[in-house]
């Protein structure tokens, strides 16, 4: 029986012809259209000519680009209309490199020589999280039309109750633009990146590496490295203290965490 094949595709990179030929054949035998490359000018070239690739699967170390400098690359050529997620492979245990390469944008990554099965798991993992994000990134579109509509409504009404009364033209609804969003996230937190935050905020509920990887939908070291991070340039010693930090009643005068 044939294996539903996904609409997503795959692009593979790595500078090894044989790993990636490996690899595309495992996961077009697992149910996936995979584009394969051998340098990071392939890939670049063929990720813009091809807008059904929302996977990428690169390994670190490449001449030319390096995966970090690649998916930099990526993400200038997606803008803010497409959306992917990049997995790292990587045939050294330099964590530089890898909190590196996730502080740029990676969702995940795998040691080499890697274990088929896992990271199959792990694209699959990435695949149900870009379909959440591109279903929240049109709900949201939806949502800003609707809103977009009821400023549109309730200027309208301003100008009507103030003509009413006498009073002359009231502040329109759009005169607030930005007013309500200028609550500062506390300054400890300013430094954090918006994935930083989402750990940290999960962390800062009690949830273990194992609830906050579910929820993200990354490994456990992943999470630990993010952890590891955030205690770090936070300058706290544990995650209690985390958490305390992160508890509304720590926080100044109605200060939040918001991811942008």
């Amino acid at each position: 029986m044939n294996k539903p094949v996904s609409e997503v595709k795959v692009l593979v990179v790595d500078d090894q012809p044989l790993i990636v030929e490996e690899l595309c054949e495992f996961l077009e035998s697992s149910g996936y259209r995979c584009v394969p490359c051998q340098s990071s000018t392939q890939a670049i070239e063929r990720f813009a000519a091809d807008p059904a690739i929302g996977l990428v699967l690169c390994d670190l170390s490449m001449p030319e680009r390096d995966g970090i400098e690649l998916v930099r690359a990526l993400k200038i050529i997606a803008g803010q209309q497409r959306l992917f997620e990049a997995i790292m492979l990587t045939g050294r245990a330099d964590k530089q490199d890898v909190i590196k390469a996730l502080r740029e944008g990676f969702a995940d990554y795998y040691q080499k020589p890697v274990d088929l099965n896992e990271l199959l798991e792990g694209i699959q993992r990435q695949e149900a999280a870009l379909q959440i994000r591109r279903e929240n990134y049109q709900h949201l579109g939806h949502l800003n039309q609707k809103l977009q509509y009821l400023a549109e409504s309730i200027d309208d009404l301003c100008q009507d109750l103030g003509k009413a009364r006498g009073h002359g033209v009231l502040r329109r609804a759009t005169d607030f633009d930005g007013e309500l969003d200028n609550d500062p996230i506390p300054v400890i937190f300013e430094q954090l990146s918006p994935r930083q935050l989402d750990v940290a905020r999960l962390v800062g509920k009690g949830k273990t590496n194992y609830q906050v990887a579910c929820e993200l939908g990354i490994t456990e070291n992943t999470v630990k490295l993010y952890v590891s991070q955030v205690l770090r340039l936070t300058h706290m010693r544990n995650r209690t203290q985390l958490a305390l930090a992160l508890s509304p009643g720590n926080a100044p005068q109605h200060q939040r965490l918001t991811a942008h």
